[in-house]
């Protein structure tokens, strides 16, 4: 078996995050829907969703080492920073573990295109 190469180790780490972001900002939308005041979680459930699919994108592009994935990162840093805005100013723990998710995806995509 042959040792991974620096830049697959740097793959898999922002991939890491960006599969877990996208793990938490669906458990996030979908205990948003089952709130009892709905209607006031629709901007967090709205960014759950546009964060989960742009992270899972991203994460496509970084995997086949697409030439695109730097204009696709730059675009996840930012949905993830306004998702975790969102979310932090939840208490839900749903919401809390979706910003630290966001977090720390928006944080490995920074220091993945600071490498490359």
């Amino acid at each position: 078996m042959t040792q991974p190469t620096p830049s697959a180790t740097q793959n898999q780490t922002v991939l890491d995050a960006l599969n877990a972001c996208v793990a938490a900002c669906e458990n996030c939308a979908t205990a948003c829907l089952h709130e009892e005041h709905v209607k006031h979680m629709v901007g967090c459930v709205l960014l759950d969703r546009d964060c989960a699919d742009i992270c899972a994108l991203t994460a496509r592009f970084v995997a086949r080492n697409s030439p695109h994935a730097k204009h696709i990162m730059r675009e996840c840093i930012e949905l993830c920073q306004l998702c975790h805005n969102e979310c932090a100013k939840h208490n839900d723990t749903h919401c809390q573990l979706c910003a630290a998710a966001c977090k720390a995806c928006l944080e490995a995509c920074k220091a993945h295109l600071e490498s490359n």
